[in-house]
């Protein structure tokens, strides 16, 4: 058995996917396969020596769309590819408008009240009917031929009996457009009253509104490409190698297991290893999300992508290539990507049924009354009724229109959404894990306390002079926890100046001289190095430490003279947030990879639910899996590239703007200011939105359903009117404008 990746170019929609998919399972050897809309990929799981992945490829090909393998052994991005299609739909969808505005207004003006807008005199629909109707055919053809891909999609599509979005617009423009065309033909043969039968401005306008959704979702598709490159990224291009003594420049894709490789302060870890020699800080947020430095000593362990603070160390590498810790995870994020099957829109699930009914149905009343003894003209003008009236204006609009203004009044509220599926999603969540740090906190370090310790050595000492004698001291260092206090005392008035000299502990704390007072700044294990009682302090150190607080201790010429702690503080919003979830009935749960301690002590300030500490970075996916088990659609909040992995396998991603760009780009949803608040605003409005996509939908299938039997003449069977294809287009434009006012109705939303 053989497994092959292929990336899909030509999928619209979910249609399409279907198709794949049916087209795939079909073939004999295949034993499994997944089709994904969302990243165009195709996994095929099949007997090599039944069938060979090139005739897969080849058969795939056949059917129009277009298969490109990608091999186990790499990572191909296509944002390239995505960018072109994009610019190429963009290019016709200028042409498209230019066209469409203006037989827009010279079929519509005259219907408007007041009398509409004037119209020259050239091309008065009642003087000059012939010209009237060549100018709105002339206007109308670089229109279709702009979206030239509706048809050929569509019509193949349908031909392979299995229609899809392309196919009902395909089969509606062409019902227009053909019954506009035989109209001229009227018109020149002298019936000047068919020039009231013209409609191509509707085949015009649907093919421009549809190819705007086109754009949009091409767009979209390369932001989730984008997402997967800046993971490639993280690691540097080369690193220093050792040989003995001798250092050498190579690139990080020459490194091997077993290389010692030298880490100067403020670089990046080429690959994932183990510290040979020396002691160092490593800042790891970018692969962990945790805010705080961690100290790395001789056997410790480093993740390539990481930065190392402060100190100088020689690493022996373990892992290189696609087996480093960044490379596992963009391995989760891909196949998480990849396992993630797109929602089904409604309306492309009704198009399987949808499509083949209409034409049937148009078909048959055509003949119907034609063996009735009914004029060509009557049955013609009953089958073009039908179809105009069927045309999937309204049923296209129905869910972008919605989506359009939503995501509009989402962005105004600090809420961006990707695209239709994750409005969708969002609003039917059940449970939501939130990342603790930069999520429910601020993710940066903050001193939240400082004692003074009462010592008569000190009595020299006010609190304002101690203070900024070790800010003094703290200021030539560069770690997050230092920058804090500095921070803190800047805040408060205090001068700062430079301490007369300067030594780093990497891991441990500092050494400095101010104002010819000797000054040491460290953790406990670090005080008791420097033989010094910490009795005085310890009550202090436990009350932070059950906080989930750092502490800190200050030594001035040999005296403890003062405690201070640093934590990352929580959000303001997050207790309200997370209060108003509840309310919702949507679980909540705090994840993070810090300890216990910590992490209950967050989770006591904002009341979740549930939980979950201490986590690697390769396991919050697997946490998130867990929670949905039962069928219950989960979110996960994130905004760390260690979060990537759980945003994508998580049924709907909320990243924090504030975070990386790699967690916004691996989501669903961003929460642009990073106020937890806009999380529960992302869920009311989704909730409103699929609520009014709904009552849309509602509207355009009842209008189908009672305006096809009239088309077809079951009123005139029973004495009543026959629908003329002109009142068809315009019940067809009443139900579009209809589903468009109820649409705007959100711009009202209030959280």
């Amino acid at each position: 058995m053989q497994k092959n990746k292929f990336k899909i170019s030509g999928m619209t929609c979910a249609g399409c996917a279907a198709f794949v998919d049916k087209t795939c399972k079909e073939m004999n050897g295949v034993a499994s396969c997944e089709v994904n809309l969302a990243t165009e990929m195709l996994h095929v799981h099949f007997d090599e020596s039944v069938i060979t992945g090139e005739e897969i490829k080849r058969r795939i090909d056949a059917t129009g769309y277009k298969l490109t393998d990608i091999t186990e052994g790499g990572i191909r991005t296509v944002t390239p590819e995505l960018d072109d299609e994009a610019r190429s739909i963009r290019r016709r969808l200028i042409i498209a408008v230019i066209f469409t505005l203006p037989i827009f207004y010279l079929a519509m003006s005259h219907m408007l009240p007041f009398g509409g807008l004037p119209i020259p005199s050239f091309l008065d629909m009642h003087d000059h009917a012939l010209r009237f109707a060549l100018v709105q055919l002339i206007l109308s053809v670089p229109v279709l031929l702009a979206g030239y891909r509706f048809y050929t999609r569509g019509f193949k599509l349908l031909i392979k009996r299995s229609p899809n979005m392309d196919s009902l617009i395909a089969i509606g423009t062409s019902a227009a457009f053909l019954y506009g065309v035989y109209a001229v033909a009227r018109i020149i043969s002298g019936d000047h009253a068919m020039v009231h039968q013209l409609y191509f401005e509707s085949s015009a306008v649907v093919v421009t509104l549809v190819m705007v959704g086109k754009y949009l979702e091409a767009g979209s598709k390369s932001k989730t490409s984008e997402a997967i490159q800046k993971l490639m990224n993280l690691t540097p291009k080369t690193a220093e190698r050792m040989d003995g003594d001798d250092v050498q420049t190579v690139d990080v894709s020459m490194l091997e297991v077993g290389d010692r490789v030298l880490v100067r302060p403020g670089a990046s870890i080429p690959a994932d290893g183990i510290v040979e020699d020396g002691v160092s800080s490593v800042d790891e947020a970018l692969v962990t999300g945790e805010s705080m430095p961690v100290r790395k000593e001789p056997e410790s362990f480093l993740i390539g992508g990481s930065v190392n603070v402060d100190g100088r160390v020689i690493m022996r590498v373990t892992r290189v290539g696609e087996d480093t810790m960044v490379s596992q995870i963009i391995k989760l994020v891909m196949d998480a990507q990849a396992q993630k099957a797109p929602i089904s829109r409604l309306a492309d699930r009704i198009s399987l049924y949808f499509v083949p009914a209409v034409l049937i149905i148009a078909i048959l009343a055509g003949l119907g009354w034609l063996i009735s003894t009914q004029s060509f003209d009557f049955a013609l003008k009953v089958f073009v009724s039908v179809l105009v009236i069927s045309c999937p204006c309204a049923l296209g609009l129905a869910t972008p229109t919605a989506i359009m203004v939503a995501s509009g009044k989402g962005a105004s509220l600090g809420v961006l959404f990707k695209g239709g599926e994750a409005l969708e999603t969002t609003g039917k969540i059940k449970a939501i894990v939130l990342d603790k740090t930069g999520t429910v906190t601020e993710g940066r370090p903050t001193m939240t306390d400082f004692v003074i310790f009462d010592n008569k050595q000190l009595k020299n000492f006010d609190e304002n002079e101690l203070f900024r004698i070790v800010a003094s001291a703290e200021s030539a260092s560069e770690h997050p926890i230092s920058g804090a206090l500095v921070s803190a005392a800047v805040k408060k008035g205090i001068i700062i100046t430079q301490p007369d000299s300067f030594t780093a502990v990497p891991g441990r704390g500092i050494r400095a001289i101010v104002d010819g007072h000797h000054v040491l700044v460290g953790n406990e294990a670090f005080i008791a190095e420097n033989e010094i009682d910490t009795m005085v302090a310890d009550k202090h150190i436990q009350d932070f430490s059950e906080s989930g607080k750092t502490t800190l201790i200050a030594i001035i010429d040999g005296v403890i003279s003062a405690a201070f702690a640093v934590s990352d503080e929580i959000k303001s919003g997050a207790a309200e947030a997370v209060r108003a979830l509840r309310k919702m009935g949507i679980h909540t749960v705090l994840l993070t990879g810090d300890n216990r301690r910590t992490a209950n002590a967050v989770a006591a300030q904002i009341g979740v639910d549930e939980t979950i500490s201490e986590v690697m970075p390769q396991d919050k996916a697997d946490k998130i899996k867990s929670l949905q088990q039962g069928g219950r659609l989960v979110a996960m909040v994130g905004d760390g590239i260690n979060d990537a992995p759980a945003l994508a396998v998580a049924d709907v991603g909320i990243a924090i703007g504030t975070g990386t760009d790699i967690a916004a780009l691996s989501s669903d949803v961003i929460a642009m200011k990073g106020d937890p608040n806009e999380i529960v605003a992302a869920i009311t409005l989704s909730k409103a939105t699929i609520r009014n996509v709904k009552q849309n939908l509602f509207w355009a299938f009842i209008f189908n359903t009672i305006g096809i039997p009239v088309a077809a003449g079951i009123l005139h069977i029973f004495g009543g009117p026959l629908l003329d294809p002109m009142f068809a287009g315009f019940a067809m434009a009443m139900s579009s404008l209809l589903v468009v006012s109820n649409a705007l109705r959100l711009r009202s939303f209030r959280l």
